[in-house]
């Protein structure tokens, strides 16, 4: 435990297995207290690398999506006690060296949420390998993102993130199933008035790595867009959404 909070790693998997080994073994276990590992019908052989290598495994019997995958997360987490979560993904494109610095700021700093930023230092992302289209997608989104949320954040995009057990209590079911879930929990954590930190890193993109595709990207893009539509329409009492008005403000 750090500071008496208990931390626990949170591996949304699909199709992990090569790269599972050398994630977990970065992972600084001074650390950590447990790490869990959500198969998302994986269909190699992500299941058995992780048992052989001592984690806690959960099995979705059907492919869920990187959203479902992230709820189940977070509630296996809750169940074994966590204060902490820490997202890291098993494709090894964030390096998990860095949890010590994500910490820092949730145990010392009063973050509620910290995420790994590869945007504080823009030219770190392009060096690690992104496509310059998503670079200059990343930026437009999250200039829109900061614009109607009223944050300041470098990126929303990233998917390497900590959150302490007030963001694991929101209403998280209520959000996608997809990629776009990364993007609700903010603006969820906008509505409950919660403190969100950034550190930045570096990224790799290299073959193995997980990657969704320019179609998908653009459908995800839109997707942002739609959830922050939803938002404004909530905000000025046009309309109602569960997501958002089951969110409580937690001081």
């Amino acid at each position: 435990m750090i500071n008496n909070k208990k931390v626990v790693v949170v591996l949304p998997a699909y199709n992990a297995a090569k790269t599972l080994k050398i994630t977990i073994d970065a992972i600084p276990k001074d650390f950590v207290d447990d790490i869990i590992l959500v198969d998302d019908a994986s269909k190699d052989n992500t299941v058995e690398v992780a048992k052989q290598l001592g984690l806690k495994v959960f099995v979705h019997p059907k492919n869920r999506g990187y959203g479902g995958n992230q709820k189940t997360c977070y509630r296996e987490a809750l169940k074994l006690g966590a204060d902490i979560a820490i997202m890291v993904h098993p494709d090894f494109q964030y390096d998990p060296v860095y949890i010590p610095q994500m910490l820092e700021p949730m145990v010392n700093g009063g973050a509620d949420a910290v995420i790994g930023s590869r945007m504080v230092f823009p030219k770190n992302a392009l060096a690690g390998g992104m496509p310059y289209w998503k670079f200059a997608a990343n930026i437009f989104l999250t200039k829109l993102e900061n614009f109607v949320l009223g944050y300041r954040l470098s990126e929303y995009h990233s998917g390497f993130r900590a959150y302490n057990k007030k963001v694991m209590q929101l209403p998280l079911d209520l959000n996608s199933d997809d990629f776009v879930f990364d993007t609700e929990i903010i603006v969820q954590m906008r509505l409950a008035d919660l403190k969100i930190k950034e550190i930045p890193i570096k990224t790799k993109y290299f073959p193995e790595a997980s990657q969704i595709s320019f179609r998908r990207s653009v459908k995800y893009g839109f997707a942002i867009l739609g959830v922050l539509l939803r938002y404004s329409l909530f905000k000025l009492g046009l309309k109602n959404y569960d997501q958002f008005s089951k969110v409580s403000r937690i001081s």
